[in-house]
């Protein structure tokens, strides 16, 4: 019997001892603190556009001769022409006139008599690419077709173009989609004359750029995950730095875990706004690359 009640004692004791400590301290049992943040690699942050490599293609410009005669050359003309030789060669999409280029055409046509030059690049140095950037045409691909000369009208200026080689292959180029063009009477070197020009052109607005709309939403996230960062790194140390006996501490337990889980939605959704950017990064690079 007496060995039966200090069994009981033993055991009250050990009861009385896990209530005091439920009454004193259960209000402090600890909290843990999750600390898995998500991680937004720099490799995440998108790829870099690609650099356009820009063609500019230029044969060698072209000097007919003959004699002046009173044939009216017009530009409407040349460019029918060119696009039935393009169809007759297989390319059933004409080339459309793009008034950028008509200008940059008649601006050369224009210099060339004035200067008194017949190159593709003026005395100033400047080139067909800089002259049709220069009235607002940005390229992926640009050629210019020149001929000097006198003729008997319009389907014999493209079929001399289709005569050279080079200046053929600015005609039936695939790439193309677009043309200017100019033909100008005027004296050159003494002699009355006609010049012809011809701009070709793949606009750069012919492949999507990405999306400023969504690359401006990602900046402004990652803006947001940096300050929550900061915000984290601030609660850790106030944690680290707080007794865990303190009736302080599950409070910053559970502050820091709400900043966590907002922490890591928002990189979370991040990644996903990245993934479409780079998407679109991707076919934009290839567009201009490969179209």
């Amino acid at each position: 019997m007496n060995q039966f009640l200090k069994l009981l004692i033993r055991i009250a004791v050990v009861a009385l001892i896990f209530a005091g400590f439920y009454y004193f301290f259960g209000d402090f049992i600890l909290k843990t603190y999750n600390d898995n943040l998500e991680k937004l690699e720099e490799t995440d942050l998108g790829d870099i556009i690609n650099e356009i490599k820009k063609e500019v293609l230029a044969p060698s410009p072209l000097n007919i001769g003959g004699q002046p005669n009173q044939i009216v050359l017009v530009k409407s003309k040349i460019i029918a022409e060119t696009n039935i030789q393009r169809y007759n060669n297989g390319l059933l999409l004409p080339l459309i006139e793009n008034a950028k280029l008509s200008q940059a055409a008649l601006a050369k046509a224009n210099d060339m008599f004035a200067k008194q030059y017949f190159e593709h690049v003026s005395p100033t140095g400047v080139g067909p690419g800089d002259l049709v950037k220069s009235y607002g045409y940005e390229y992926i691909v640009t050629g210019e077709n020149l001929i000097l000369g006198n003729f008997k009208d319009e389907k014999e200026v493209v079929q001399l173009w289709m005569d050279s080689p080079g200046h053929r292959a600015n005609i039936l180029n695939e790439r193309f989609t677009e043309i200017g063009v100019a033909i100008v009477k005027g004296t050159y070197k003494g002699q009355t004359a006609w010049i012809g020009v011809q701009e070709f052109g793949l606009s750069l607005s012919s492949c999507d750029q990405p999306s400023e709309s969504l690359k401006g939403q990602i900046d402004l996230n990652q803006d947001s995950i940096d300050q929550l960062l900061l915000q984290l790194n601030a609660k850790k140390a106030e944690l680290e730095s707080t007794n865990r006996r303190s009736p302080q501490y599950n409070k910053l337990v559970d502050e820091y875990n709400q900043l966590v889980k907002e922490y890591n939605k928002l990189v979370q959704e991040t990644k996903i706004l990245i993934l479409q950017y780079n998407n679109q990064i991707n076919a934009f690079n290839e567009c201009v690359s490969d179209t």
